[in-house]
């Protein structure tokens, strides 16, 4: 060292060095200034040429380099020693025994932890694994584990129930939370029950139908078959509806439905029983429901109930504004035993199998409703858990079930939470011990207040739908999917269609060695198996609310396509078993397997597995039916100066767009993550782009332009009467769906502006 101290002393007084020096600009900040040593700042002197740097003349020899350059070296490896020595940290032995997860030492916030590598799983190996997972065995355990007595939402059991789903989750390490609404929820007045006057009998039922108006009326009694519109219409050509008090049996439409139709006639109230032509069970059996129009809390409409006081007092438009109530079989025989009236055509379809009863429309007897229900603010939990996705956990397919019931619930909720739960271990299992990795997240949810009209899953959507849209794909609703085993039908999203297509193919029919495509008709399979989502569907929410993909699916008995025991207290394990053969366990597992492979194929692909082109069928047939509208009401002189073919030109528009994107996939790289992201973003935004912006989702909650519920609807718009809300909305729907081809366009110069 000595040495080359000296050489760098003799440098100094003989040859021209650089010097480096910090000094302090106007602004306090420091910069650094490079100068030769014969014109240093202490001589007050400046280099002549560049203020700041002139080279000095190369006057060294190989020596004096040689010497300089080990000078350098051993400088740097002295200084190197000493930092490692003085911030070298010894490492602690690893603990091998098991630990807590407080304990567990938490990664450092300034180094992320590394995640896994991929590990590339071919679809055949990653979908027999998951097949593997779901046996009937399982299912078993899990069925008799969730079979309670009594689980009616924001109840001690519900909540119970919840904390079981919640723990479960924990143990799997799926990062569960809780959302907690505060809901309204309507039920029946203990000091003061509902009470039907005719005559001299006093009928007080325990079932009820929930959000019914509360009220006493009294009218003449009319029976109106099922309360569909046509059926009304034929009623009241021959007896008066207004003021009247109408008697229908359930079946074909929803409760909601039905009191929406008879309040438009003119009825005062309505009340509603089950008819033993369309339920086989006991004539005294009560009937649970409600009669929302809508769903979600109908005080809080558009917008979450995590606190009341934060909102101002709102109703919901789907409130309906007359009494319902439902009655027993043995009440309703009563009552149409003493109606009178007109007898029904016997070529109708009016007639039920009540014993001992002739089927006359009545209006001649009048009969007396009271409903006396009160609003009860109840605390509703829903329970999540995820599975992270390791290449986008951003996106994620969401896989829920309601957890509450009227009764026991056993179709309604048991199979549903069972096969929840189930998928979770299976999932939750591949990732860890299998070494699958989702590219997307999978979460499960457990909902309460399902009876009362999807309050929790909607109470969801509607707290956090800003997000929502942007990140859930696809929603899976898992309620109610065994009913039978025969049989498979589903209502979804068009976007949905191929998928299940796909699905049914890999997916055999319980107990046997068909696939669920080629027993339902293969190539027919559409005609066959799906069906219109109704408005009381659980997954209609995420489809016609918040533009969500959703689907629903049933395995049925041969011959129908309802579950007679919902809403009643004879949903339980002995009559679903008897609907399956006492294969229950088997038929669940199946069900658990088609749901458990349409979201393996979402989270596994490089592609999103949802096909923009499927709904280029139903917006052609919507704008079919409004174009032969207007072209009527063009013909007879009620409408002027409107023409449907700018609908024409938008629905060509969507057209052009799916195929733009199916061209972009044609000609992407796969692999390409961030190509392949670009892609699966341009497809997500086609279901929400079908929601449309132009009205209020108080007023009009479900606002999808095809699926939806309301006068802006294609389908509403092909029935309008009125012409200026037919010129209007036709307008208006004609730019919501050009709208969505825009959306579905890579740039925003790549727009077609073709309309």
């Amino acid at each position: 060292m000595e040495r080359i101290q000296s050489i760098f002393q003799s440098m100094r007084k003989s040859e021209r060095y650089s010097k480096f020096t910090l000094q302090p600009s106007e602004n306090g900040e420091k910069h650094a200034e490079v100068n030769l040593s014969d014109y240093g700042p202490d001589d007050g002197a400046e280099a002549p040429g560049s203020p700041r740097f002139r080279p000095a003349p190369p006057r060294r020899n190989r020596q004096t380099i040689a010497f300089i350059i080990l000078g350098t070296l051993l400088v740097f490896i002295g200084g190197y020693l000493v930092g490692f020595i003085s911030h070298h940290k010894p490492k602690v032995a690893s603990d091998c025994g098991q630990r807590n997860g407080t304990d567990a030492v938490k990664p450092s916030s300034s180094m992320p932890p590394v995640p896994p590598p991929e590990v590339s799983m071919s679809w055949k190996d990653v979908s027999q694994l998951l097949m593997d997972k779901l046996s009937s065995e399982a299912f078993t355990k899990t069925l008799k584990d969730f079979d309670l007595p009594s689980r009616s939402a924001g109840s001690v059991e519900d909540k119970s129930l919840a904390n079981r789903v919640f723990e479960t989750f924990k143990t799997l390490e799926m990062k569960p939370w809780t959302d907690i609404h505060y809901v309204q929820l309507q039920m029946p007045d203990s000091e003061k029950p509902n009470t039907i006057y005719f005559g001299s009998e006093v009928i007080k039922p325990a079932g009820y139908l929930a959000y019914s108006k509360p009220g006493r009326v009294e009218g003449r009694l009319v029976y109106g078959n099922y309360g569909r519109q046509k059926d009304l219409d034929f009623v009241q050509g021959k007896v008066d509806l207004k003021g009247a008090v109408l008697l229908l049996r359930a079946g074909k439409i929803t409760f909601a439905q039905q009191v929406d139709n008879g309040a438009r006639m003119g009825a005062a109230a309505v009340l509603i029983y089950l008819d033993t032509e369309d339920y086989k069970m006991v004539t005294n059996t009560e009937l649970y429901g409600h009669v929302h129009l809508g769903s979600g809390d109908p005080y809080t409409p558009g917008f979450p109930s995590f606190n009341h006081t934060q909102f101002p007092p709102t109703k919901s438009a789907g409130l309906l504004k007359i009494p319902a109530q439902t009655i027993t079989a043995n009440s309703a025989a009563t009552l149409l035993k003493n109606i009178g009236g007109p007898e029904v055509d016997g070529g109708s379809d009016f007639k039920g199998e009540l014993k001992s009863v002739v089927y006359k429309l009545g209006g001649s007897q009048n009969i007396t409703v009271e409903v006396n229900n009160v609003l009860v603010n109840k605390e509703i939990h829903n329970v999540f858990g995820v599975i992270k996705g390791f290449t986008d956990p951003d996106r994620y397919v969401v896989l829920g079930a309601q957890r509450d019931a009227w009764g026991r619930g056993y179709t309604k909720a048991t199979v549903g939470t069972s096969v929840l739960m189930e998928l979770a271990k299976a999932f939750q299992e591949m990732v860890k011990k299998d070494e699958f990795r989702p590219r997307r997240s999978i979460i499960f949810a457990s909902w309460s207040a399902g009876e009362f009209g999807s309050v929790g899953a909607t109470e969801w959507l509607e707290g956090y739908i800003s997000s929502l849209d942007q990140s859930v794909f696809t929603y899976i609703n898992l309620d109610g999917v065994v009913m039978g085993r025969e049989r498979f039908i589903a209502s979804a999203s068009p976007l949905l269609y191929s998928l299940i297509e796909r699905t049914m193919k890999e997916v055999n029919m319980p107990k046997s060695s068909d696939s669920v495509y080629k027993v339902m008709g293969e190539k027919k399979w559409e005609s066959s198996v799906l069906r219109t989502m109704s408005m009381e569907d659980p997954a209609y929410p995420f489809l016609a609310f918040a533009g969500i993909p959703s689907i629903s699916f049933h395995f049925i008995p041969e011959n129908s396509e309802s579950y007679p025991y919902y809403g009643t207290s004879l949903d339980n394990m002995d009559h679903l078993n008897y609907r399956t053969g006492q294969r229950t366990s088997e038929v669940t597992a199946t069900a658990a397997q088609f749901a458990g492979l349409m979201t393996l194929r979402l989270v596994h692909d490089h592609l999103l597995s949802l096909d923009v082109n499927r709904y280029y069928g139903p917006i052609t047939k919507a704008v079919v039916q409004v174009h032969r509208r207007v072209s009527q009401l063009t013909q007879s002189g009620q409408l002027k100066d409107v023409s449907p073919n700018w609908l024409s030109r938008a629905r060509s528009s969507y057209n052009r767009a799916a195929n733009g994107i199916a061209n972009a996939i044609g000609n992407t790289d796969l692999t390409d993550k961030e190509a392949c992201r670009i892609l699966n973003d341009r497809i997500m935004k086609v279901e929400h782009s079908l929601l449309s912006p132009y009205v209020s989702v108080v007023e009009t909650p479900f606002r999808h332009l095809l699926l939806g519920h309301g006068s802006h609807t294609l389908a509403a718009i092909a029935e309008a009467q009125d012409m200026e809300t037919l010129r209007t909305q036709l307008a208006l729907a004609t730019w919501s769906l050009q709208g969505c081809a825009n959306a579905m366009a890579e740039n925003v110069w790549d727009v077609d502006n073709e309309i």
